[in-house]
């Protein structure tokens, strides 16, 4: 189980740097080089559904033109972001 996830782990890092905008890569990758080590197999689970989420989502939410979803990822997210949280 512990290969499985340090797996999991690195292909979310590499998905995280490695988005459509450049962007949000400089959003998400450094939070997924800071997190990813520290969550459990469900904070991997809410970090690969954030990670599955279109970047102009995303970015709203940062932003707030949007309303984010109740997740706790999501809240850490936008609450590491200066002057969002």
């Amino acid at each position: 189980m512990r290969d499985e996830l340090e797996y999991l782990r690195k292909r979310l890092r590499f998905r995280a740097w490695h988005r459509g905008t450049k962007e949000a890569d400089l959003l998400l990758g450094p939070l997924a080089d800071a997190w990813l080590d520290d969550l459990d197999e469900d904070g991997l689970a809410s970090f690969e559904a954030l990670l599955a989420r279109s970047d102009p989502e995303i970015m709203d939410w940062v932003t707030g033109a949007a309303e984010p979803p109740d997740d706790p990822v999501v809240a850490r997210l936008i609450a590491s972001v200066p002057g969002t949280g």
